[in-house]
């Protein structure tokens, strides 16, 4: 007789998100993804208020785990059926009788992946042996701009790792044009990914590395659409925008005292933690050889020194996607962390 496996020799288990509104293909695409030949063993959750799922209507043999959660959204089970499933899938994997290395979401069009991404921070179990990967929003470009006028649908995309604009070739290149600008001025560190006729790359699917805290603040830049804003000067040209959901990106080659940026952080998180959907930012902090990197969802954060930074340039790289983002608040919190290091 062999011992367990210790929980912390176990790697975790990727997650990704499914988001996205009513009919903008989140089923299709997981059809797809259960279909294709990755050889990966996938456990899949959905979020249903039909009465059937997937495995009855489009999954026939495939050797896949399914998990459905019939009554209510799945953003409102978290503490009940969502959590229990996760657990029981941990519980039927230990003890041999199921066998995956990936799980996949697919929350129902009426969710809100905050509450869903939350959990696995909050909750001591699921943290342990899940990482949560990424938040794949798909968008349906032909009913979109109706859609992204409602708090829900603009939440679904400022979440997001990753947008996948579906119905593409149903709409014109104007329209396309319009929307992809649009979804950009709400979630600027998302990229935006055009199905081809509802065929997408596996690559584009799963490794989203939405949550994994990485020091590359050229990455974070790169991830926006639009060149970031300078930290201590307002944007000459700010972009004009009429959703309540946004994105701020500072930079700053000034290293920024801990002290003050804790003490900064914290204010903001208690009076504005409720309105940051997402955030995350590699640091440069003063006196430290080390670059720190961190990320949050609301209220709930995490960080962790990342490698050294040799030679590479130091600066300082920050992004906060939010619902009415006090931008100027943010600004000049940012500024007082650095104001003893300028001074």
């Amino acid at each position: 007789m062999t011992d367990p496996t210790p929980d912390s020799l176990v790697p975790p288990i990727p997650v990704t998100l499914l988001s996205g509104a009513l009919g903008a293909g989140k089923t299709t695409l997981l059809r797809e993804l259960l279909d294709a030949r990755h050889g990966l063993k996938i456990a899949v959750i959905e979020n249903e208020f039909a009465a059937s799922g997937i495995d009855d209507q489009l999954l026939g043999d495939t050797p896949v785990t399914v998990v459905a959660l019939a009554d209510g959204c799945i953003c409102c089970s978290i503490g009940g059926d969502l959590t229990r499933a996760l657990v029981v899938l941990l519980e039927r994997l230990d003890a041999g009788e199921l066998d995956f290395e990936r799980l996949v979401i697919e929350c129902s069009g009426m969710a809100d992946p905050g509450p869903i991404a939350q959990a696995f921070f909050a909750e001591e179990q699921l943290r342990d042996r899940y990482q949560l990967d990424g938040i794949l929003t798909l968008v349906d470009a032909v009913h979109a701009e109706r859609q992204l006028d409602r708090p829900l649908a603009q939440a679904q995309v400022g979440f997001a790792d990753k947008l996948l604009v579906t119905k593409r070739d149903q709409v014109d290149d104007a329209r396309l044009e319009a929307l992809c600008a649009r979804l950009a001025r709400i979630n600027r560190r998302a990229p935006i990914v055009l199905a081809d006729h509802g065929k997408v790359p596996l690559t584009e699917l799963i490794e989203l590395r939405g949550f994994h805290l990485e020091g590359d603040p050229d990455a974070l830049v790169a991830a926006s659409l639009i060149p970031p804003t300078t930290l201590f000067t307002p944007s000459p040209t700010p972009h004009r925008h009429d959703d309540a959901i946004s994105t701020l990106i500072l930079e700053s080659i000034y290293p920024l005292d801990i002290d003050a940026l804790s003490e900064f952080m914290n204010e903001l998180l208690e009076e504005h933690g409720n309105r940051l959907l997402r955030y995350k930012g590699v640091l440069d902090i003063e006196g430290e050889p080390r670059r720190l990197v961190f990320q949050g969802v609301f209220r709930l954060y995490g960080f962790d020194w990342d490698r050294e930074w040799g030679s590479e340039p130091r600066k300082s790289v920050v992004v906060f996607i939010g619902e009415h983002l006090p931008e100027e608040r943010i600004r000049q919190g940012f500024a007082r962390a650095t104001e003893r290091r300028i001074g």
